[in-house]
C-alpha cells in the first residue's frame, strides 16, 4: 500500500490529499521512519463523525457572538501555550525545520486576533436603502457544516485557515488532512476539547476517498473548501456543482517574481531565495520563477545563486539547519524527474542541484536558466527547492513570461520607477501581488487566485462570505 502511495505521489506530488489508503501513515521525512499508522474510519464512524458536528452546529448557531468570542480567545490561549508542542508535531511529519513550524504553528493565532477583533463589525447587520421600505438589512449568517480538504505543507496553519471565519460564523468544520500529517491535524481538536467547544464542532476525519465523496452529497455539508492540486480541485468541484454546494478552491501556483532594471537588486535577490526556499520551497504562493530583465540580470543571478548554495541542509531539529527534507521521498523523486527533464532538454545549471542519497527525503537546492516550454519546469509547478530564472530584454517581455502560466495565484514586481512597476503589476492576471515587498497571505486580505489556481477567496473580511448564508431582511 506504501508502494502504490508513492507511486501515485510521483504522478502529483501536490495531490496528497486526493491519495487514500486503507491507512494513513505518517513517517519522519528526515529518516524515512514510521512515525504512527492511523486506521482509516469505518463507514459507521464516519457517519457518526458526520452526525456529531451537524448537532454540535446546531447548538453553536444559537450561541450569542460574546459567547463565540470568548470561547475562541480562551482557544488562542490554549494553543499559545502549545507551540512547542504543535511545532515540534510539524517538524516530525513534515520535515520544515523547526523554526519554521513555530512560525508556522504562530500563525494561528493571528488568524484567532483578527477575526476576534472583527467579528461584530463583519456579523453586524449591513443596512440598504429601499424605497417603500421602513428597514432593510443584510446578514452573515451560518449555514451548517464545512468539509475542509487540506494539504500537509501547513497542517496547521490550513485547517486554521478554514477553521477560524467559520466557527466565529457559527459553522463547524471536518477537516480532512493529508494522509502523511494527521497527527498535526489531531492536536486541534484536542485543543478545541480544552478550550470548551461543544464536542465534535471541530473535528479531523481520517476519511476514505469514498468517504469524502459520500460527505459531498450528504445534505448536512453545506460547502466545501480544498487547498491542493488542480486535479483534486476539479474532481471535487464537480461533485460539489453536482449536488449545489459552495466551494473555495486554492488550487497552486507558478508565481512569478520580477525584477526590473530599477529595482533595488540586493533587496530583491534576498527576498526572492528566502522566499523561494521557505518551507523547503513547498509553498503554493512562492515566487517558483524569477524573471530578470537585462539590465540587473547579471548581478542578481549571482546574488540568488549564492544565496542558494548557502544553505544548510540536515536535521530540521538542528537549529543550524536552514533546509530540512522534502515533505517525503516520493515528493523528491517526484521533484527530480522534472529537474532531470529539464537538463535532458538543455537547462542551464546554475547551481546543480538534486536528490542526496540516503534514507531521508532531502533535496540539494539548484538554479536553473534557459528553461523553455519544451520543459515540464516551464508549465508545472515545482514544489521544492529549484530556483528558475527567465533573463528578459524588458518589463513588457517579463508579462508574457510571467502570464505564460496556467496558474494565476500571486507575483512581486521590484522596481524603484513606481510608474513601471504599478504597470507591471496591473498586467499580470493573478489574485494578488506585492510591488517592493512579497505579500505572500496576510490574514487581513483575501487569499486566492485566478486560472487554474482555484475560486473564491480565504481570510480577510471574505473568509466568511463562501460559507455563510447572506440573508436579507426586509420590512415594510
Amino acid at each position: 500500500m506504501v508502494d502504490q502511495l508513492a507511486a501515485e505521489l510521483i504522478a502529483n506530488p501536490t495531490d496528497v490529499q486526493a491519495v487514500t489508503a486503507q491507512t494513513y501513515r505518517t513517517l519522519n521525512p528526515a529518516t524515512g521512519e514510521l512515525v504512527k499508522v492511523f486506521p482509516t474510519a469505518t463507514d459507521a464512524e464516519a457517519e457518526a463523525l458526520l452526525s456529531h458536528a451537524h448537532e454540535a452546529f446546531l447548538a453553536w448557531k444559537a450561541v450569542p457572538l460574546a459567547g463565540r468570542i470568548e470561547r475562541l480567545r480562551r482557544l488562542s490561549e490554549i494553543w499559545s501555550a502549545n507551540i512547542d508542542r504543535i511545532a515540534r508535531q510539524v517538524t516530525t511529519e513534515m520535515g520544515k525545520p523547526y523554526g519554521q513550524a513555530v512560525y508556522e504553528a504562530s500563525l494561528p493565532l493571528e488568524m484567532f486576533r483578527y477575526y476576534l477583533e472583527n467579528a461584530e463589525t463583519f456579523l453586524a447587520d449591513t443596512p440598504v436603502e429601499i424605497a417603500g421600505f421602513s428597514r432593510v438589512y443584510t446578514r452573515r449568517e451560518p449555514i451548517g457544516v464545512v468539509l475542509a480538504i487540506e494539504p500537509w505543507n501547513g497542517p496547521m496553519y490550513q485547517a486554521i485557515r478554514a477553521a477560524a471565519p467559520n466557527i466565529m460564523l457559527g459553522n463547524a468544520i471536518i477537516v480532512k488532512p493529508a494522509e502523511i500529517t494527521v497527527g498535526s491535524t489531531l492536536i486541534i481538536d484536542e485543543l478545541f476539547a480544552e478550550a470548551g467547544f461543544p464536542p465534535a464542532l471541530f473535528q479531523t476525519g481520517v476519511l476514505s476517498r469514498d468517504q469524502v465523496s459520500r460527505y459531498i452529497e450528504d445534505p448536512r455539508i453545506r460547502a466545501l473548501t480544498l487547498t491542493g492540486s488542480d486535479r483534486a480541485g476539479a474532481a471535487v468541484a464537480e461533485q460539489a456543482g453536482r449536488n449545489i454546494k459552495p466551494i473555495v478552491l486554492e488550487l497552486g501556483g507558478s508565481d512569478a517574481f520580477i525584477v526590473l532594471d530599477s529595482a533595488d537588486v540586493d533587496v530583491a535577490a534576498g527576498t526572492a531565495a528566502v522566499c523561494r526556499l521557505a518551507l523547503g520551497g513547498q509553498v503554493c504562493v512562492s515566487p517558483k520563477r524569477i524573471i530578470v530583465t537585462e539590465g540587473v540580470a547579471d548581478e542578481f543571478t549571482e546574488r540568488f545563486v549564492a544565496a542558494f548554495s548557502s544553505q544548510v541542509i540536515g536535521d530540521p531539529f538542528d537549529p543550524g539547519t536552514t533546509l530540512g527534507p522534502l515533505s517525503n521521498m516520493a515528493a523528491a523523486e517526484a521533484l527530480q524527474a522534472q529537474y532531470d527533464d529539464a537538463i535532458a532538454k538543455g537547462a542551464i545549471e546554475l547551481l546543480p542541484g538534486g536528490r542526496l542519497p540516503g534514507a531521508g527525503a532531502f533535496f540539494k537546492p539548484a538554479v536553473l536558466t534557459g528553461i523553455t516550454p519544451a520543459m515540464r519546469l516551464y508549465h508545472e509547478e515545482a514544489f521544492g527547492p529549484i530556483g528558475i530564472v527567465f533573463r528578459v530584454k524588458d518589463a513588457d517581455a517579463a508579462i508574457v513570461i510571467a502570464n505564460d502560466t496556467r496558474y494565476g495565484l500571486g507575483g512581486t514586481v521590484y522596481g524603484k520607477d513606481l510608474d513601471e512597476a504599478n504597470r507591471v503589476a496591473k498586467a499580470l492576471d493573478t489574485g494578488m501581488v506585492g510591488i517592493n515587498q512579497y505579500l505572500g497571505a496576510p490574514v487581513e486580505i483575501p487569499f486566492g487566485g485566478t486560472k487554474a489556481s482555484g475560486v473564491g477567496r480565504e481570510l480577510g473580511s471574505l473568509g466568511m462570505d463562501a460559507f455563510a448564508n447572506i440573508k436579507t431582511y426586509a420590512i415594510g
